[in-house]
């Protein structure tokens, strides 16, 4: 049966993430995301995603998604609590890994990394990253933090990354790692590498889902997995009963509604609303 989740842009003039997350779990809702940004530089050479001329103010407010999910997690004991997206290509692996490691395990393995490569240039530059490199950054990483997830000496050797023989614990509830969800447009490349090394696409919102699913299902096979297996968990997603069915009929696993980011009393009647389509 086809999961609905919510997500918030969580910042600090929203909801608080701890009272949302009781609000979500007793309604009976499977899962609560948040986002990253670590900062908005100021430079509108990156086109808003959205395709308005410019940037919502929720952009440039939001809270650090594992602090927050970490609030979420000590009030709620049912929910899944994910990230959507974490921007990986831009964060240090090993702290990173951590983070992930220390949240799934103070959560009793209810953690989903949904991950992403990112959007906007002027952010990753901030951060030392160059856009051209992201993708293959953001796998290094992944592929970094998973050996600190499994091993007891964990190392690894790439281009990006350079890890000696290290101890690194807790170790994730959930093994040999926490669900991993790649975000992006739907592609080749994208498709490789989430049957090389992921759980599921995160795509935002259904448009063009059932024309790539075929080709998604092909890159599962040709790494040897059954496409069955391959989560895809519709994100963002502004939901009527019509869109919700058409989901389900293309075997979505779960379909994120996107709740207004503001206080309570704007916040709770938008998800009171999103409740009777459980």
């Amino acid at each position: 049966m086809m999961r609905l989740g919510v997500t918030l842009f969580a910042t600090d003039r929203s909801i608080a993430p701890a009272q949302l997350a009781r609000e979500v779990e007793a309604r009976g809702f499977a899962s609560l995301y948040f986002p990253e940004h670590t900062h908005i530089p100021v430079s509108r050479r990156t086109p808003a995603p959205t395709g308005d001329a410019s940037l919502a103010e929720e952009y440039r407010r939001t809270l650090d998604p594992f602090v927050a999910l970490a609030a979420a997690a000590a009030v709620t004991s049912r929910i899944r609590l994910g990230t959507g997206i974490c921007l990986i290509a831009q964060r240090d692996p090993i702290v990173t890994a951590k983070a992930v490691a220390t949240l799934d395990h103070l959560s009793g393995g209810r953690f989903t990394f949904g991950v992403g490569y990112g959007w906007n240039v002027e952010e990753m530059e901030s951060h030392g990253v160059d856009p051209r490199t992201r993708r293959a950054r953001a796998r290094e990483h992944l592929q970094a933090m998973e050996r600190l997830w499994a091993d007891d000496e964990a190392s690894y050797q790439g281009t990006f990354v350079h890890l000696e023989p290290s101890w690194s614990w807790p170790k994730p509830v959930q093994r040999p790692r926490p669900t991993v969800l790649v975000g992006g447009a739907p592609g080749a490349a994208l498709f490789e590498h989430i049957a090389a090394a992921a759980d599921g696409w995160i795509p935002i919102g259904g448009a063009g889902v059932a024309a790539a699913l075929p080709e998604l299902h092909r890159a599962m096979r040709e790494a040897g997995r059954d496409p069955a297996g391959v989560q895809v968990v519709l994100f963002g997603v502004h939901p009527d009963r019509e869109k919700l069915d058409h989901y389900a009929s293309l075997g979505a696993t779960e379909v994120v509604l996107r709740l207004p980011s503001g206080p309570a009393e704007v916040v709770l009647p938008v998800l009171d609303r999103y409740a009777a389509f459980l």
